[in-house]
């Protein structure tokens, strides 16, 4: 039975990318026969707002859409430090105190490698070259992309255990997708890279190996997708926004699947 989810972060409202990632992913496991889950990311420190999941809840529904909830990532602390502890143990997490300043670019030189200290301000990464070698060669499918080789070592060496919260979202993520069953996971193309990282740490733990299905982003008139960071909840694509407003989510919802956008939004790759 295919299995897929949606996992919202209460970090700001849903807007329309949100509805059309939802969308996508509800739509394929009816289709299939399964079962679409809401899963809440609420492990983002202080920007996380508990009370935007009941509205996260309502915009769902208003759009039509069915699921089973299963339990937000707040109850699975213990899991995500069992997890880092078992890489850890196996020498395979080190701990780095760099500032983004210091790193520079988007990708991680490995500075803190092979550090035997362990700051208590400290983030812990990965060190892929490591791990790689105890994994072996690892590939993944995308039912739009194919068959890809993992090469989890684009972006260095990525976090896993955050200065600021329990789990990163490369650690969480893929341990939850394996604790609720998820045969697809259905996100959008700005994650596709993501997916290498999360291939080998299935191969690490020990988990199943899904199929993913990376879809086209809503983006806006330049080309950017829509993100919370820059306001897209509240600059007319809002979801609640737009259902407080009086609008027929089950429309907005139809219309978005056969791909008739509101003015200023198409589909992209959506990469800043």
């Amino acid at each position: 039975m295919e299995v897929t989810r949606f996992a919202p972060s209460p970090n700001g409202p849903l807007h329309l990318g949100h509805a059309w990632s939802a969308i996508v992913a509800h739509d394929l496991a009816r289709k299939r026969g399964g079962r679409f889950l809401l899963r809440i990311e609420d492990i983002d420190g202080a920007r996380s707002q508990p009370q935007l999941a009941d509205e996260f809840r309502r915009d769902l529904a208003w759009l039509g859409l069915e699921w089973d909830e299963v339990p937000a990532q707040s109850t699975r602390l213990a899991a995500y430090e069992a997890a880092a502890d078992s890489l850890r143990s196996r020498g395979l997490l080190y701990p780095c105190t760099c500032t983004r300043a210091e790193i520079g670019g988007p990708v991680y030189r490995g500075t803190c490698r092979g550090r035997t200290d362990a700051p208590r301000d400290a983030a812990w990464r990965l060190d892929v070259e490591r791990a790689l070698a105890m994994s072996g060669p690892l590939e993944w499918t995308d039912e739009i992309a194919g068959v890809q080789r993992a090469d989890p070592g684009f972006a260095g060496d990525p976090v896993l255990v955050r200065k600021d919260a329990p789990a990163s979202y490369h650690l969480a993520a893929t341990l939850d997708d394996a604790a609720d069953g998820v045969t697809l996971v259905t996100r959008g193309r700005d994650l596709f890279s993501a997916t290498h990282v999360h291939r080998l740490l299935q191969a690490l733990l020990g988990l199943p190996v899904p199929r993913w299905h990376h879809h086209l982003l809503l983006v806006e008139s330049d080309g950017r997708k829509l993100a919370k960071r820059r306001g897209s909840g509240a600059a007319g694509f809002g979801l609640a926004q737009r259902r407080l407003a009086g609008e027929d989510g089950r429309a907005l919802a139809d219309s978005l699947r056969a791909h008739r956008f509101p003015s200023g939004i198409s589909l992209g790759e959506g990469l800043d």
